[in-house]
C-alpha cells in the first residue's frame, strides 16, 4: 500500500514532508488536508491510505516524515527520471509541468545554461526568466541554440536572412542587458531547401540538470498542447550532451548568430 508513496515525484514528496513535519496535515490527514498540499492531481485517497497503513504500525508525523526523507535520499542515488508534461490535468498522474521545469532550471542556474529550442515566439516573454538571471549573475554563462527558418519564396542569401533574424532577434526578442551566446544550424537556410534543421527542444542546467522535451519556446507548447519530456539530474548525461553540441560548434557546424 506504501507504493503510492515511493511512486510520488520527488517534489512531492518534499511537500508531504514539509506538511508532515510542520503538522500542517494534522494529527490524522484527512482526503482534503492532502489535496491542499498536493494539488488535486494526484490520488489522494490512494495516498491516504498509505499513511494510515504506516499510522497503524507506530509511523506518523515526524516519523513518517523521517522515513520519507530516507526514502527520498535512496531514490535519490538511483537517479530516476522525472515526467514532465503540458496538457489537460488527469488525476493520479505523475508528472511535473512543462512551464514550471523550464522556469525552474532558466531561473535558477548558477554557472551554465544551454537552452534548445526549434521554435518560440513572443521573445521577450519566452527568455524573460534566463535575461533576468544572467542580468542577476552575472557569472552565469547561457547558450542558445536556436532554428533560423527560410520561408517559402523568401530567396534571400543566407547571411541576409541570418542578419536580420539576429537584427530583430537583439532589438526584439532579447529582453536583458546580458547576452547568451547564441549558435544557428546553417543547413537549415540552404537555398534548394534545409539539409537539415536545428530541431531538439532541451535545457541544460549547470551541467548538472537536463531536460528533454517536445515542447518548443511557445505559450501553446508550454501551457496548452500535450507536450512530454524527462528530467534527469545526472552531471554524467548532461555533460554529454553539452559536449556535443560543443563539439558541434568547435567544428563549425553550428554558427555563431553575429552581435548586431
Amino acid at each position: 500500500m506504501t507504493d503510492a508513496l515511493l511512486d510520488l515525484p520527488s517534489h512531492l514528496r518534499d511537500c508531504l514532508v514539509s506538511a508532515l513535519e510542520s503538522g500542517l496535515l494534522g494529527p490524522s490527514p484527512t482526503l482534503a488536508s492532502l489535496r491542499s498540499v498536493l494539488g488535486n492531481g494526484e490520488d489522494a485517497q490512494e495516498l491516504l491510505a498509505s499513511l494510515v497503513e504506516l499510522d497503524r504500525v507506530g509511523i506518523s508525523g515526524q516519523a513518517a516524515a523521517a522515513w520519507l526523507r530516507t526514502i527520498q535520499r535512496a531514490l535519490a542515488r538511483t537517479r530516476k527520471p522525472d515526467l514532465v508534461w503540458s496538457g489537460p490535468e488527469v488525476p493520479g498522474l505523475h508528472a511535473r509541468d512543462t512551464r514550471r521545469v523550464y522556469e525552474e532550471l532558466l531561473g535558477s542556474a548558477q554557472r551554465s545554461i544551454w537552452a534548445s529550442t526549434y521554435a518560440f515566439f513572443d521573445g521577450p516573454r519566452a527568455f524573460e526568466i534566463l535575461a533576468r538571471r544572467m542580468d542577476a549573475t552575472p557569472a552565469l554563462r547561457a547558450t542558445l541554440l536556436l532554428n533560423i527558418q527560410r520561408r517559402g519564396g523568401d530567396t534571400s542569401v543566407s547571411e541576409q536572412l541570418v542578419r536580420r533574424f539576429a537584427e530583430r532577434f537583439w532589438k526584439t526578442d532579447w529582453p536583458g542587458s546580458s547576452r547568451p551566446n547564441v549558435f544557428y544550424d546553417p543547413r537549415a537556410l540552404d537555398a534548394d531547401g534545409p539539409a537539415g534543421v536545428l530541431h531538439a527542444k532541451a535545457v541544460f542546467a549547470d551541467d548538472e540538470a537536463i531536460f528533454i522535451t517536445s515542447a518548443n519556446l511557445t505559450e501553446a507548447a508550454l501551457d496548452r498542447n500535450i507536450e512530454l519530456g524527462v528530467l534527469i539530474r545526472d552531471p554524467a548525461v548532461a555533460l554529454t550532451v553539452v559536449s556535443y553540441f560543443q563539439n558541434l560548434i568547435n567544428h563549425d557546424r553550428l554558427k555563431p548568430l553575429p552581435l548586431t
